[in-house]
């Protein structure tokens, strides 16, 4: 933190700048015009016109402002004051690149740095420092006063695009965090409550074994034990046992899958980058991703009165090698089966009222480009279809549709299932069918 001593040495350096730099009137005007307004405008593309309209207003020069588009690894036109030359977004002509000093071609061109200091906080890869490219133009007054002022609106345009980056990328980490701690609440707090259920049924079973040991030893100090009791009270200590057994298994498995969640959910990459990151690898989905998830959710469907029937499904039956973030694709399957569970309602199928479940993939041929085949995994329920103009904002964060009314939830499984199908590349989509609705996504083979 600087001392009060060293920011007024600071203040009397730049007075001597300013002294130095000898900006006319109009000159400075520009500069408090630019500065009054970027503070004003809170939108980007506002703020991207106000740099193009400063130049043309104050001096009569057409501007274009060329920046860093991360999405495509490139520069691109994001504002300009002439409706004529290259359209928006497209990459600056050959003889316009980034350079140390202001230089000329047809314009004058000047590059647009980030705070050298704070260039690793900007939320992507920058080569040298370089945020963008300022090109006005036709220039007749080329000295270098002129070329001082617009190298300094062009740092002044840096600086504050500096900020503003800093300043979505923390809007956007909290934004994550929100949509971080929903999925936390969503796919580990609100699933850990089986352990309740878990740990008291084991506990009736250890209870039920420490009756049959104090019976057997009863037994045993009295001598007065038939076999005939012995017999039974083994069948029924195996049975506690069988018992015990299966409970252990229950909360094996189930803390694998919480371990696989909090794993997946925690990383600190996710908080680092602000986003949900992957960490891919080849895996059978089916018995990778799939079945451990329906097993989860095999009794809940039970208790429903659902049944697993892929008779519908139309689904071929060979097993699928992808590449993915297990932990995320399992969690997108979880929601998927609990979305079965709450919303599956009873047909009429092959001539008897049921209620039931399909699950499986099929392979779309080039549907990612010519050779690019895609695999489409489907979770179909059974019920009325939801209605048309719901099902474009099934995926919309907090959304719930009317069939939701009643039934616990927040509205945020969906978007989670968009979230992580779209960061592996692929795409969602509901598809209402016959006797019900299928939900799917679509990864690359």
């Amino acid at each position: 933190m600087a001392l009060l001593k060293d920011i007024l040495s600071r203040i009397e350096a730049k007075k001597d700048d300013y002294h130095r730099y000898d900006f006319t009137a109009e000159e400075n005007d520009a500069l408090k015009t630019f500065f009054d307004l970027s503070q004003e405008f809170d939108d980007m593309e506002d703020f991207y016109n106000l740099c193009v309209a400063i130049p043309q207003s104050y001096f009569g020069l057409e501007a274009r402002l060329y920046l860093f588009d991360p999405r495509l690894n490139s520069l691109g036109l994001v504002a300009k004051t002439s409706k004529s030359g290259p359209d928006l977004h497209t990459a600056p002509p050959d003889d316009v690149r980034p350079s140390r000093q202001p230089y000329y071609t047809q314009s004058l061109v000047l590059t647009i740095r980030g705070k050298k200091s704070l260039i690793d906080q900007i939320p992507f890869h920058l080569e040298e420092d370089v945020l963008g490219l300022l090109e006005v133009y036709p220039v007749a007054d080329r000295s270098s006063s002129r070329e001082l002022f617009f190298e300094k609106f062009a740092n002044r345009i840096g600086f504050n695009l500096h900020n503003r980056f800093l300043d979505e990328k923390n809007i956007e980490h909290l934004r994550f965090i929100r949509s971080l701690v929903a999925d936390i609440e969503h796919n580990i707090i609100v699933p850990n409550m089986v352990y309740k259920l878990f740990l008291k049924r084991l506990r009736a079973k250890v209870n039920k074994n420490v009756e049959i040991e104090r019976y057997l030893t009863e037994c045993a100090a009295t001598r007065s034990c038939s076999p005939e009791g012995v017999d039974r009270l083994l069948r029924e200590l195996s049975e506690v046992n069988e018992g015990l057994t299966a409970e252990l298994e229950n909360i094996e498995k189930h803390y694998k899958n919480m371990s696989l969640f909090i794993e997946t959910l925690f990383r600190k990459s996710h908080f680092d980058q602000g986003r949900l990151t992957l960490r891919t690898k080849e895996c059978n989905m089916k018995r990778d991703v799939v079945q451990p998830q329906l097993e989860r959710f095999l009794e809940q469907l039970r208790k429903e009165g659902i049944t697993i029937d892929d008779r519908m499904s139309g689904i071929p039956d060979e097993e699928v090698i992808n590449v993915v973030d297990v932990g995320l694709m399992a969690q997108v399957y979880a929601n998927l089966f609990s979305n079965a569970v709450k919303y599956t309602r009873q047909v009429e199928l092959f001539g008897e009222e049921k209620k039931y479940v399909a699950y499986g993939h099929q392979i779309i041929k080039d549907f990612f480009g010519l050779g690019q085949d895609g695999v489409k995994y489907n979770v179909f329920s059974s019920g009325p279809n939801i209605p048309e103009p719901e099902r474009r904002r099934l995926f919309e964060e907090e959304y719930r549709a009317a069939n939701a009314a009643g039934r616990p939830g927040t509205g945020h499984g969906l978007a989670f299932i968009k979230n992580a199908v779209e960061i592996h590349g692929g795409v969602v989509g509901y598809e209402a069918m016959p006797y019900g609705n299928n939900f799917y996504f679509i990864l690359r083979k």
